[in-house]
């Protein structure tokens, strides 16, 4: 049992990306945990994130934390072996804005591609494609965007990789041109062929078959 470790419990989504986030960091950091897959809202959840009542959250020990991101850095700093953020405070600075973009201007105007169509899904299509443009110029350093290592970027960044791939096929287009991002796509090998990045994935055809269901 790691230093610093209580019960753990990781209330989630199978399909969720942002869920994979923190089940991923903390295979990473070699912590063990229980994952509970919650098909709707329980009274546990509702508990512990009565704010957004949405998931992830990781209840360590009586403690519950929610938002992926907050949650990433919560496990940074109670297990810091195998560490996932860089030590120079202005790395870590640039850690934090490309996972916050990540969030707050990718991720988005993916959501909206997927509810909209016609006019307004060309839009948010062309949105998607800039906001790609902005980590293929500034968030690449190496291997990976933390360099030669993963970081909380790469794990905030893993929705580029099978959910970006079946996203598309549900709408029947392609996200990812690697002749227009050639970094990112380079990126998503690396990413995709590490054993437990891969290992952790849902099933692919089954997490197509359940985004087609909610198209």
């Amino acid at each position: 049992m790691a230093k610093n470790e209580h019960k753990l419990r990781l209330l989630g989504a199978w399909a969720s990306p942002f869920v994979y986030r923190v089940g991923l960091a903390l295979k990473l950091k070699g912590i063990e945990y229980m994952e509970e897959d919650l098909k709707n809202k329980s009274p546990l959840l509702l508990e512990s994130n009565p704010t957004h009542k949405k998931v992830p959250v990781l209840i360590h020990g009586n403690n519950p934390v929610s938002e992926s991101v907050v949650i990433l850095e919560h496990i940074e700093e109670t297990w810091p072996e195998n560490p996932l953020m860089p030590q120079d405070p202005y790395d870590r600075a640039t850690t934090r804005f490309l996972s916050k973009f990540i969030d707050d201007k990718f991720i988005p105007t993916l959501g909206m591609v997927l509810k909209t169509q016609g006019e307004e899904q060309e839009k948010a299509m062309k949105e998607a494609e800039e906001a790609l443009k902005t980590l293929e110029r500034g968030g690449i350093k190496g291997k990976f965007f933390g360099g030669e290592a993963i970081s909380i970027v790469d794990i905030s960044a893993s929705c580029l990789s099978i959910w970006l791939e079946v996203f598309g096929e549900a709408i029947g287009t392609k996200f990812m041109d690697s002749e227009k991002f050639p970094l990112i796509s380079s990126w998503i090998e690396e990413f995709t062929s590490i054993d437990l990045v891969k290992e952790s994935f849902p099933p692919r055809d089954k997490l197509l078959a359940y985004h087609k269901s909610l198209l």
